[in-house]
């Protein structure tokens, strides 16, 4: 079996050094993703095509992978399968093609396009004219049209062999990855920023990845997974890195330093700093966000403007004036939708009243009190994975008990609440608890002072919508505090 390979349109209308550098770019990019299924596949480039032959033997289910592998190679325009088959005549080449065309072309205007290569009796167009009337014969319904056909259908003819073409089905067009150089992109488990990052990687861009991490070990598992899975349909001919930084201590400094309408804005000025340094030091020229004007508070255009002046280098927004839907709707041609859809909602830092026309002058000022410590801490403490070992099974999150009522709460030996709430949180809907002590602690301070509390009690986490609260007491879990747990009430 071979396919024969076509170069996105963009490609070909370079220059002659730009188009070669292209085409072999893209040549290894396939030999690196397929040759991972079977070293004998081969892959040669040529000037307006790449052909990819495969070994005799393969399954239909291995077969099957390596075609949807080449239909997600940013660079391929179009894959048609083909067969190489030895030249008897014209009649022979037209009874081998009408079966698989047949059914294609009925009530539609098609054309057969020949090319011919070498020493026969019939000119390229004789070949058209003898094939086309044996599918017109085929197909009473069809009618010939030159200039714009509905329907191609390709033969090639070698010397004294003959290539016809069985089937063709669409790439995702773009450029070859690794072209256009490197970028990283900030990965949350939402759906526009792995939408974000695959526009980037079709357009040709080597992208990495940064995650800051806001809900501990199960957040951190959930976009790993949704990074990986990304990676490997479309990105895998290149390794690249994931970076997952802490960010809880800094949400904490936001808390404690930050005026409440410029928290979300803050945060994010937070973010692009430090994707930025890390970019700097990778020599990596740009970021990747999935912003897009107005979607939230902290992406009006002033806002936006506000947050790229916080970044060392440019920040590209490859979904920028899209709407939130045409966006879920990519996400699920991507197959990415659905890690969004279970992933838990995490909002490091919510204003009451979020500014949308941030000041320059009051954010620079709320930024003095910021300890810039904390987030030369968060970046020291980041952990690099290779991207094809976030695939890697790593230990995956315990269950914690959740207690749902405090009737369930009063037979506890030895419980006490934690409201991990904001500060405001807390004064605008205090938590009453009869049956057990009741403890103020912030989520921002809870990593750092749950290892000094006592340890002959069952510790129960509150918050307002109870994810928060599991994914503390997961990452507490996680670091050998295992008596903490989760208190969820049912609304009163």
């Amino acid at each position: 079996m071979s396919y024969l390979i076509k170069l996105h349109p963009e490609i070909t209308i370079k220059s002659r050094s730009a188009r070669q550098q292209m085409t072999r770019c893209l040549t290894g990019n396939i030999r690196t993703t397929l040759r991972r299924h079977d070293e004998r596949i081969r892959v040669r480039d040529q000037w307006d095509s790449i052909r990819v032959r495969l070994p005799a033997g393969l399954s239909r289910d291995l077969t099957a992978t390596i075609e949807g592998n080449l239909a997600r190679i940013p660079g391929i325009q179009e894959i048609l399968a083909a067969e190489d088959l030895p030249f008897v005549s014209l009649d022979d080449i037209a009874e081998r093609i009408t079966p698989l065309w047949r059914h294609a072309i009925e009530g539609r205007r098609f054309r057969v396009r020949a090319k011919r290569r070498g020493h026969h009796d019939f000119t390229s167009e004789d070949m058209e004219r003898h094939l086309g009337s044996a599918l017109l014969r085929a197909a009473p319904s069809a009618r010939v049209d030159l200039r714009d056909p509905d329907v191609v259908v390709p033969v090639e003819l070698t010397d004294d062999r003959v290539q016809v073409i069985r089937d063709r089905w669409p790439g995702i067009g773009g450029y070859p990855l690794g072209v256009q150089g490197q970028a990283l992109a900030l990965m949350s488990g939402g759906f526009d920023s792995p939408v974000a990052a695959w526009r980037m990687m079709r357009r040709g861009v080597k992208t990495h990845f940064i995650f800051f991490n806001l809900g501990g070990p199960a957040h951190e598992a959930g976009v790993r997974e949704l990074t990986h899975h990304l990676w490997a349909r479309y990105g895998a001919s290149h390794r690249v890195r994931f970076l997952s930084v802490p960010f809880e201590g800094v949400v904490g400094e936001i808390l404690r330093s930050v005026p409440d309408g410029l928290m979300g804005v803050v945060l994010k000025r937070m973010m692009v700093r430090a994707a930025g340094r890390v970019a700097q030091q990778a020599g990596i020229p740009a970021l990747v966000t999935g912003d897009a004007i107005a979607q939230v508070s902290s992406q009006t255009l002033t806002n936006l403007g506000q947050i790229d002046a916080a970044s060392p280098i440019p920040i590209l927004r490859p979904l920028l004036t899209e709407d939130k839907q045409s966006i879920i709707d990519q996400a699920r041609r991507l197959d990415t939708a659905r890690f969004a859809e279970s992933m838990p909602e995490y909002c490091g830092v919510i204003s009451r009243r979020p500014h949308i026309k941030t000041d320059p002058q009051r954010l620079e000022a709320a930024e003095a009190d910021f300890d810039f410590a904390v987030l030369d801490a968060a970046l020291e403490a980041a952990v690099v994975t290779r991207s094809d070992r976030l695939g890697e099974q790593t230990r995956p999150p315990g269950e914690v008990l959740t207690v749902d009522s405090p009737q369930a709460l009063s037979t506890l030996p030895t419980p006490c609440v934690i409201d991990i709430r904001s500060p405001a949180q807390q004064e605008a809907a205090p938590l009453v608890v009869d049956e057990a002590p009741l403890l103020q602690i912030p989520f921002y301070e809870l990593q750092d002072r749950a290892p000094t509390l006592p340890r002959d009690r069952h510790y129960l986490l509150f918050c307002d919508q109870g994810v928060m609260s599991r994914m503390q007491a997961l990452h507490l879990a996680d670091r050998g505090l295992e008596h903490f747990g989760v208190y969820r009430p049912e609304p009163r």
